[in-house]
């Protein structure tokens, strides 16, 4: 359909006059000016003609572009190896920037750059007598909480202190008793061992496992004892006379006690004077605390053993003592344990194993924590890495464990391998453009080095015998620009009648920077249109 300023320049040109599309109306200049507008009219008539070409080539979408040069090509097929290209800075395996929060001097630092260090390697120390004097004090305060917690539980529980006899017990069940009254005795042993002197005897009178009688106090009746020890020599006694020791053990039946005396017959021998009762050890179990007495249920007689709860002094003032002891031993122990883990910052270790790249400080040197920034730096060297942002198109070509080639404008010539080690989904969005970072491991690297600027192809697979156009080819909306019939020059390199071209829907497959296979909407041979930007521009 023409449009109006045509139909005007249609008729100033051959001086017939148009129609409405109604066909009931004229329009258009009066005939009586016509003559005089000719001019004008064919200068409006080739603005027209520009317009018109403007206009066409100006279609989004649209199936073809008046007057525009179009570039011929087929549908073919052919190996298509899919690759993304990057690039990116090369980085080591790891590395870490030593520091320290510490303040002080170096005492020593035994190593230097280029040194290879292990991860643990002794790298710094630092002068400590602070700290240690404060992990002193902590362990202190933490043994005299454990001491004070352990008062606490006796206090509440009361304990045999060693193992033996019930001797004695004072209290019973219900019985109110206040600090420091006694509850028990315990003997550790029922026998006990009496030292007799017999003057002027020679110790070759007597010998170990000799019988012996033994009389106590007042007991109407003797005991049987038996000798376990003679003096090797003779000795001055106390009333100046010289006589031998032998000690006597006698099984005690349960009353004697060590303020009783006792003399011995052994053989035919008397001994001197009253020798003192020896009980075994023994001790007395006094309450700590105050309280009512419950669950003391020993009788004289019953064994204990040592650290055997007797009973309970059961009371809210010993409930509450405890409690407080246990949260005073639990502030203790942080802060030792605190104390002794401030005390490990006073060494500085390698925490990583690499190379030393860099040395900023050395013994006699002083630090002020953090404010004295890297002390050294040390780098893993085991491979080097580089990490690439891919775009969103074609982020899915990329998986991990495909190759890379490498190139590095610092080393022409040269090309290195590397691997896809890890394809990130935590994309990065920029003006409405996504990138996921790719990261790639070179681990036979030769002369690169950190810090280098590489270049990366990475070599996804290969699709064989695959149906290609090339990438300009395929429009907005997966369509491509084919001829109808008769759109072409009769030799078919160039377009005849561009409006005869037509846009076709098709399936996309793989691709690399210049081709893109095509799974569907095209056969082998089949014509595509590209149109040429750079005529576009220029004309």
């Amino acid at each position: 359909m023409k449009t109006r300023l045509a139909e005007d320049v249609q008729e100033a040109v051959s001086g017939t006059e148009p129609l409405e599309a109604s066909g009931k109306k004229k329009w258009g200049l009066p005939r009586w000016k016509r003559p005089r507008r000719l001019k004008l009219l064919v200068g409006v008539a080739v603005a027209a003609a520009v317009l018109a070409v403007a206009a066409s080539r100006l279609q989004q979408g649209g199936t073809a572009q008046a007057g525009a040069n179009y570039l011929v090509a087929q549908a073919a097929r052919q190996d298509l190896a899919v690759t993304v290209s990057g690039s990116g800075t090369l980085a080591p395996a790891d590395a870490y920037h030593v520091s320290t929060l510490i303040s002080g001097a170096i005492e020593s630092a035994p190593f230097e750059e280029d040194d290879l260090v292990e991860k643990g390697t002794l790298l710094y120390t630092l002068d400590s007598s602070d700290a240690q004097n404060s992990v002193e004090r902590a362990g202190i305060s933490a043994r005299q909480a454990r001491l004070s917690y352990e008062q606490a539980l006796e206090a509440l529980n009361p304990k045999a202190p060693l193992g033996g006899i019930l001797n004695e017990v004072y209290v019973h069940n219900g019985d109110n008793v206040t600090a420091g009254t006694a509850l028990a005795r315990i003997v550790a042993s029922t026998d006990v061992t009496i030292d007799f002197v017999f003057p002027y005897v020679e110790p070759s009178e007597f010998y170990v496992g000799q019988s012996a009688t033994v009389f106590v106090a007042d007991f109407v009746d003797s005991m049987r004892g038996s000798v376990v020890a003679v003096s090797d020599s003779t000795a001055i006694i106390s009333n100046g006379k010289q006589g031998s020791s032998v000690r006597v053990k006698v099984e005690n039946p349960g009353v004697l006690y060590d303020s009783f005396k006792a003399s011995a017959v052994i053989g035919s021998y008397c001994s001197y004077g009253q020798a003192s009762v020896t009980l075994a050890d023994s001790a007395t179990v006094y309450a700590a605390g105050s309280g009512t007495v419950t669950g003391f249920e020993k009788l004289v007689g019953s064994t204990v053993s040592k650290g055997e709860t007797l009973c309970t002094v059961e009371s809210e003032g010993n409930r509450s003592q405890i409690e407080n002891a246990a949260l005073n031993l639990q502030s203790a122990r942080l802060s030792a344990g605190s104390a002794a883990e401030n005390l490990d910052d006073y060494r500085i270790e390698a925490p990583i194993s690499g190379t030393v790249i860099e040395k900023n400080f050395k013994a006699g040197d002083k630090v002020d924590g953090a404010a004295s920034g890297t002390l050294a730096i040390i780098y893993d060297l085991s491979y080097l890495k580089v990490e690439m942002d891919v775009n969103e198109l074609d982020i899915g070509k990329v998986k991990a464990g495909q190759s890379v080639e490498i190139t590095a404008a610092a080393l022409p010539g040269q090309t290195f391998r590397g691997t896809v080690e890890r394809v990130s989904v935590n994309g990065s969005t920029t003006n409405g453009f996504t990138t996921y970072p790719v990261t790639i491991v070179v681990e036979d690297y030769g002369d690169l080095k950190p810090g280098m600027n590489v270049s990366a192809i990475v070599l996804g697979e290969t699709v064989e015998n695959a149906l290609c156009v090339p990438v300009g080819a395929v429009n907005r909306g997966n369509t491509v620009l084919v001829p109808g019939e008769g759109a072409m020059s009769e030799d078919g390199t160039a377009v005849a009648d561009a409006s005869r071209l037509e846009e076709r829907p098709v399936s996309l497959g793989a691709s690399d920077d210049a081709y893109i296979e095509i799974t569907s909407g095209l056969v082998e041979g089949d014509t595509v249109l590209i149109l040429d930007q750079a005529a576009v521009m220029g004309g």
